[in-house]
């Protein structure tokens, strides 16, 4: 093993594989999440990441196996080692397993580093993305192998840079067309979500949430393909006919097909929801799921001053908990809200960074107006201008809500300021009627709730 990491291409695999990777965690940190599916937030969300980057990091491996496949054949000593007695399963397996080695090293080291890190910012542990990390670095490994068979089949200079963009043009469609079904939601979107074929590429498609992972059919499937690449390309590495080279492309087309069969049609059950991390921890009647458990705490106390505050203004119509909702809808999708339950978020910029009075308000505003904003899109406009009238009505005087950014408030605050005058030289009774028209637009998402907090009869639909 020390001869062939001194004269092969794996270290300087393993090093790309490596500094590239880290290259994309930390300088473009931007495009790997945020809050709480940020690659270091929590320990799923972590392997997810990792296996989306390898949407290159695959294709780099198979060009990378390539090269090493096609050392002999640059040495002009194919025949002289031919005619060596040393099985030649003997030295294809020092030389992929040299290879294979150095990669699973390398993704090894991210997993450790993104570990680390998770362990930092997070009191809940489990072993659910072990698999997911296992079949990264099995994907490396199988890729490696494959680009080592195909280049033995067919020793040319152009193998590697052939196999590499092959690879890297079948993740891309993976994500982008093939692995990827269209759909309307009821509201009319087009979404597009993933199916059984996106499985086919190691890399990860989407993280949008810390409560879902990979299904067990996924892993089961995912590994058929993967050991089926391997042994395709372990039966290339050492194949001397046309015919045996041949018979080599059974494994994969066999893995493949399994695959497939294993995988789920269902995109439902391509990625599950984890009930462990969805289970609520609550301090009376505040709850957070076990994954933000460590943030009870800071929630609680505010909490439970927003539910007095809405008691006190909306009465026996009031919400009566707060809670961190672990339901997983469709991308697209509009969601529906009960009216007894303060939605809380911790991707919301209005609560990300909140602590202590902020938060109150914050809360006392998800309670009015929670947001219609269809899953997985976000706007800015009439709700939050709503949400800031009513929340000022709420505390009897106006009020400046926590936002994503110091401009955007300044923005909202502006935009209220006009109907928050208006609002007050209203009749109580008028301003009561108008919240309550405007509470019902916002609950059902079935109307605008600032032109029903702006409109006199309550008129909300």
């Amino acid at each position: 093993m020390r001869i062939e990491l001194r004269r092969s291409v794996a270290p300087w695999a393993g090093g790309a594989v490596l500094t590239t990777a880290l290259g994309f965690l930390y300088l473009l940190k931007g495009t790997l999440g945020g809050g709480t599916t940020a690659w270091t937030a929590q320990w799923t969300t972590m392997a997810l990441w990792l296996r989306a980057l390898l949407f290159y990091l695959w294709p780099l491996a198979v060009g990378a196996g390539a090269l090493q496949g096609l050392r002999d054949h640059r040495s002009k000593m194919s025949e002289l080692l031919t005619s060596t007695p040393r099985p030649a399963r003997h030295r294809a397996a020092a030389l992929a397993g040299t290879t294979a080695a150095a990669l699973a090293s390398a993704f090894a080291l991210l997993v450790l580093l993104g570990g680390v890190q998770v362990l930092a910012h997070t009191s809940y542990t489990h072993l659910g993305w072990l698999p997911i990390s296992l079949i990264g670095a099995f994907s490396l490994v199988a890729g490696s192998v494959l680009g080592m068979g195909a280049a033995r089949a067919l020793p040319s200079v152009l193998t590697p840079p052939l196999v590499t963009v092959g690879a890297f043009a079948f993740t891309v469609l993976m994500q982008l067309s093939w692995g990827r079904t269209q759909r309307d939601t009821p509201a009319g979107i087009p979404v597009t979500e993933p199916n059984r074929l996106s499985l086919l590429s190691p890399a990860v498609q989407d993280v949008r949430d810390p409560f879902t992972t990979l299904s067990a059919a996924a892993h089961l499937g995912q590994t058929l393909w993967l050991l089926g690449m391997a042994v395709t390309g372990f039966a290339l590495l050492v194949a001397a006919r046309r015919r045996t080279r041949l018979l080599a492309v059974a494994p994969v087309v066999a893995g493949a097909a399994l695959a497939l069969l294993v995988l789920p049609t269902d995109p439902d059950r391509l990625f599950v929801v984890d009930r462990t991390a969805a289970e609520p921890v609550c301090d009376g009647p505040v709850c957070v799921t076990r994954t933000q458990q460590g943030r009870l705490a800071d929630v609680a106390g505010p909490g439970k001053k927003a539910l007095s505050l809405l008691h006190a203004a909306l009465g026996d119509r009031a919400p009566v908990s707060v809670r961190e909702s672990a339901a997983v809808l469709p991308e697209g999708s509009t969601p529906k809200w009960s009216g007894r339950t303060v939605p809380l978020d911790f991707d919301d910029a209005g609560i990300a960074g909140a602590k202590g009075e902020d938060m109150t308000r914050a809360l006392v505003g998800k309670g009015l107006v929670p947001g219609c904003s269809p899953v997985g899109w976000s706007s800015t406009g009439g709700e939050d201008v709503a949400r800031t009238v009513a929340v000022g009505w709420v505390l009897g005087d106006p009020v400046s809500l926590p936002q994503g950014s110091e401009k955007l408030r300044r923005y909202i605050d502006g935009e209220a300021r006009p109907v928050w005058q208006k609002f007050r030289t209203l009749p109580e009774a008028e301003q009561r009627a108008r919240i309550d028209a405007m509470r019902t637009a916002a609950l059902s998402c079935e109307g605008d709730a600032l032109e029903a907090l702006r409109k006199s009869g309550g008129a909300s639909r």
